[in-house]
């Protein structure tokens, strides 16, 4: 995992190499281990008697980049600037996209990873997640081959495991007409809108009633479902003369 400059602002993953009374010197992980420098007063806030009191050799840290000087091949950067809660979502998101470039290394090279990361608009594991979320299309609009692709998403469904959520309510479907078995047929059809990482099932519960179950990453999306389900076959049946209510269990 190696690019070429981070921006100033941006947090990144740091191995501390030595430690100096004036400061410390680190390689940055994600930039091919280019060295940068963290001052003594960007270490810890106040007043520092032992420098090896807040940083030691070997240890892996989270910094924010304060400049960049690419010409100076100069990077300085601040340990105190980030918070606890920055430090572990940075750690996590570097530890999922090194588990990525694991994954792809089983079955790319490393031209072709390369290949495929400057057609990304972000790092690997956002991507492979949101595969395994909706499926490889967002890979093949973010200009990967379709052959790759296919193999990205085996790896995304293989390795990744997406939170899931269950719900379910009912609607009550009733139609006087002639043909009203057809209908609310149609209805139900109507309300089978399963699409984008969400799953819809309809069963029978006993008439007029019918249950719709969702399966969906969150709560947020699986409530937002369910409700535009039961809408669809509701404004089916009034649009034919029949009536529908929703339930929500």
């Amino acid at each position: 995992m190696s690019r070429e400059w981070p921006d100033a602002g941006v947090l990144v993953v740091c191995t501390v190499r030595s430690v100096k009374d004036f400061g410390a010197f680190v390689s940055l992980d994600e930039y091919g281990n280019k060295e940068g420098l963290i001052h003594i007063s960007e270490v810890a806030p106040g007043w520092i008697r032992y420098i090896r009191d807040h940083i030691r050799e070997g240890q892996k840290i989270v910094c924010k980049v304060l400049s960049v000087n690419a010409e100076r091949a100069r990077i300085d950067l601040s340990l105190k600037g980030v918070n606890e809660h920055q430090r572990r979502e940075k750690i996590k998101n570097w530890k999922n996209e090194c588990k990525a470039r694991k994954w792809l290394a089983l079955t790319f090279d490393e031209k072709k990873i390369a290949e495929i990361e400057e057609k990304l608009p972000y790092g690997f594991y956002p991507v492979l997640e949101e595969a395994a979320r909706t499926g490889q299309k967002i890979l093949t609009d973010s200009g990967v081959d379709k052959k790759a692709a296919e193999k990205m998403y085996a790896i995304a469904l293989e390795n990744i495991k997406i939170p899931r959520v269950s719900i379910s309510g009912y609607v009550e479907l009733r139609c006087a007409k002639p043909d009203g078995v057809e209908v609310i047929k149609k209805a139900l059809s109507m309300a089978n809108t399963s699409k984008d990482g969400i799953e819809i099932k309809i069963t029978y519960i006993g008439a007029p009633r019918y249950r719709i179950s969702v399966i969906a990453p969150d709560y947020k999306k699986a409530e937002a479902a369910l409700r535009k389900s039961a809408e669809a076959a509701i404004k089916y049946m009034e649009k034919f003369e029949g009536e529908g209510k929703f339930v929500r269990k």
